[in-house]
């Protein structure tokens, strides 16, 4: 089985800050417009290109407004659900994700991970299944160095591991990711860094010139 999370609970603080210094009406990043399509929607079509065989997404801060545009794109395959508090750190975003899907890989992306191609997504899920330990390896898109990895430093979404690593690591912590792919690198999980196809996908929306950057060079 392999399942797609994305994660799509955030504040949106950052974003909000640099709309309201400029005067720009403030809305969630996630529903940005990038290329005739909200930011949360062309994430979800890049995960849709890999062969997952169902997706998750998961829903907190704003619910009501992203929801609302998930709409029309939900089906029998790709499901929204919503934390129980609004209060959480990702790290339970992605547990209340997790024992949500059927047990088997997992492909975690973040909403506001929209240059990330379907292609290099599917690398991600390919590289972990084609794995001689399938099941205590992260694959996961570098930010640094390529290949096997002996730090998680600087590193978090998106990535593919089985749902069983997840669900060992992430109960109890309330924390951000990275600190939890730490230990689980420092515990022995195999790490395998995937390049990225271009400087673009490294791109993270957090800020406003951020999403210029993404929009101007995104297609």
């Amino acid at each position: 089985m392999i399942s797609a999370i994305i994660t799509a609970a955030g504040k949106n603080r950052r974003m909000e800050k640099d709309q309201e210094r400029l005067g720009i009406e403030v809305q969630n990043k996630l529903l940005l417009d990038l290329d005739g399509k909200p930011v949360i929607i062309q994430t979800l079509e890049h995960v849709q290109k890999t062969g997952i065989e169902e997706c998750i997404i998961v829903l907190g801060h704003h619910s009501n407004h992203v929801k609302a545009v998930l709409g029309n794109y939900t089906d029998n395959k790709v499901k929204v659900i919503s934390n129980p508090e609004n209060g959480v750190e990702l790290s339970e975003t992605l547990l209340n994700g997790v024992i949500n899907v059927k047990d088997g890989l997992c492909l975690c992306v973040a909403g506001d991970q929209p240059t990330v191609s379907g292609e290099t997504m599917q690398k991600l899920v390919d590289t972990a299944l084609q794995h001689s330990d399938a099941d205590n390896v992260v694959s996961i898109l570098a930010r640094k160095d390529t290949g096997y990895l002996n730090t998680a430093e600087g590193l978090g979404m998106p990535f593919a591991c089985h749902s069983s690593l997840l669900k060992k690591y992430l109960p109890g912590r309330n924390d951000n990711l990275n600190p939890i792919l730490e230990d689980m690198i420092n515990d022995g999980v195999v790490f395998y860094g995937v390049p990225a196809r271009d400087e673009l996908e490294l791109v993270n929306i957090n800020h406003w010139e951020d999403y210029l950057k993404v929009k101007k060079l995104f297609k």
